[in-house]
């Protein structure tokens, strides 16, 4: 016999018993894309306590509608390790570029990275960074529907030691933090610098050469990386946005070795 009260508590009670576990952590990364997904499969790999947050309900970033809504995503060379890394099938299209499904790309990337003990935390917001002495100590969320619906409802805290900015095209992480911290960010003008036009060649090198720390305790990759250091955008190419989640966690990682 099935007991509507068991099912109920089941999901309450476990769903809950994560969640107050994820208080504290090691690592907290904002977004679900592939640069976020990376980030926490090679982290918690390591043994890192680490929780992502993303707002919406689905993950994957802009990754499930590979190029306008043509579920396929390419490749370069330099990133077929991690297709290879998650086992994402993939085809050689021509010489240089690899064809994956976008969909079975996202639900390996999110399998390994739940098995390696990544914490996901879907339809939740990062509204708001806490900021210590000039360095970030964690973030404030609350229900990605409160935010929908304009609610004034207060949200909670989330302690950690390293926050990730995967946010994409809007850097929402940082941008809370230049707005709100009154320091300066580690980019030209101590400001975000702004996304640039589409050039594959150029975003796909500077995606990588851009995941850094942007703050003390803050440090950004994927499309979050060029928004806020001002390279250009890269379109339905992915080699770069997860070769920079797993440069953004090895940087992590050697930060956390060294964290006071």
């Amino acid at each position: 016999m099935i007991k509507e009260p068991v099912i109920s508590r089941a999901i309450i009670q476990t769903y809950l018993n994560e969640l107050v576990d994820s208080v504290e952590s090691d690592v907290v990364i904002g977004g679900a894309g592939p640069s976020g997904l990376c980030a926490g499969y090679y982290l918690a790999k390591k043994g890192y306590k680490t929780i992502l947050f993303e707002r919406g309900l689905k993950l994957g970033g802009g990754m499930p509608g590979g190029g306008m809504m043509f579920n396929k995503i390419v490749v370069q060379e330099e990133g077929k390790e991690i297709l290879d890394e998650f086992g994402i099938t993939y085809e050689l299209f021509e010489q240089g570029y690899y064809v994956a499904n976008s969909l079975e790309a996202t639900a390996c990337l999110t399998d390994k990275s739940l098995k390696a003990g990544l914490k996901i935390f879907n339809l939740i917001s990062i509204e708001d960074a806490i900021v210590r002495e000039q360095s970030v100590h964690g973030v404030v969320v609350n229900w990605s529907s409160v935010e929908i619906a304009k609610l004034h409802i207060d949200p909670i805290s989330f302690e950690t030691k390293v926050v990730i900015d995967a946010t994409g095209h809007p850097c929402e992480i940082t941008r809370i933090v230049a707005a709100k911290s009154g320091g300066k960010l580690s980019t030209g003008s101590g400001m975000i610098e702004g996304e640039k036009s589409m050039w594959a060649d150029v975003a796909e090198r500077l995606t990588l050469e851009n995941t850094k720390q942007a703050f003390p305790n803050l440090f950004v990759c994927g499309m979050a990386a060029n928004a806020v250091f001002g390279g250009p955008r890269m379109g339905p190419i992915f080699g770069g946005m997860l070769l920079s989640g797993k440069k953004v966690a090895g940087i992590v990682e050697e930060r956390l070795k060294n964290y006071t």
